[in-house]
């Protein structure tokens, strides 16, 4: 499928680009019930109004990106192929890429047949570790399928040093699918990490001065692990190069579209799962 949608967000934006990607009521979920909009619009600096005004221009987004998505030739058998039927709840774990409010699970939102409900549990800068200890979270939310897109936080260097070991990684992802579809029975689908523009993250203010730095080879040593492992798993590096915000390490709409149709292709006519 190809993309035909939005480019970057406006980058004179910082609440836009700050709502894009924090939902602080993910990680306060300790404290209780959620806070209302007026509380968390302040937390950005947003009146209830403009808070919700944001959200609304996130999904319009959402909705045309899927609308091109589902207008595209061979659209409507991918989008017969997918396995998730009414009554299903269908839930993504992982980092920024799918905490993004105009991510390509939320793309994905307005594809799956009416009755199919979808929860995203993603937190934008999630390692391994964090994700397994949330899974008392995972599991309450008794997932039929679960979309796991988790690595790329893992591989990123501190002055050069990989903030969890490779071998923690393999752990840790194998131990969130096995002790989850333990809990639940759900079935479980990988999304590789999307690679990332390393001229772009050399170049990133507040990569370099935090000593921040990803390396292809290490992306790409996680996205073979999870091509190995017996489950679908969506490559998502093809679709998403290309397709990066100026920090290199976000994608555009435009990206997060394409990583959308990665999805539906790999349940489509001609796949492996087909």
């Amino acid at each position: 499928m190809t993309s035909a949608t939005t480019d970057r967000a406006p980058a004179h934006d910082p609440a836009e680009r700050m709502l894009r990607f924090h939902q602080p009521e993910k990680v306060l979920r300790h404290l209780g019930p959620a806070p209302d909009e007026a509380a968390l619009g302040a937390l950005f600096g947003l009146d209830p109004a403009a808070y919700r005004g944001h959200l609304d221009r996130f999904d319009e987004r959402n909705r045309a990106a899927a609308a091109a998505l589902a207008g595209a030739p061979g659209a409507a058998a991918r989008l017969a192929g997918l396995p998730f039927r009414p009554g299903e709840h269908v839930v993504a774990v992982g980092e920024s890429t799918t905490a993004d409010r105009l991510s390509w699970f939320e793309v994905l939102r307005h594809l799956l047949p009416e009755g199919v409900r979808l929860t995203n549990l993603a937190v934008t800068g999630s390692t391994t570790t964090q994700a397994l200890a949330n899974l008392p979270l995972l599991a309450f939310q008794r997932p039929d399928w679960v979309l796991c897109m988790l690595g790329a936080n893992d591989v990123q260097r501190l002055d050069g040093v990989p903030l969890v070991a490779a071998a923690e990684t393999r752990r840790t992802l194998r131990a969130l699918r096995d002790l989850t579809v333990r809990r639940t029975g759900a079935r479980w689908v990988w999304l590789t990490p999307t690679g990332v523009d390393p001229g772009r993250v050399a170049e990133y203010a507040h990569f370099r001065r935090a000593g921040l730095d990803w390396a292809t080879a290490d992306l790409d040593a996680v996205a073979e692990l999870l091509l190995a492992e017996p489950e679908v798993t969506v490559d998502t590096r093809a679709a998403a190069h290309g397709h990066w915000e100026e920090d290199g390490v976000h994608l555009t709409p435009a990206g997060q579209q394409r990583v959308a149709a990665a999805v539906l292709d790999a349940f489509g006519p001609g796949s492996a799962r087909s």
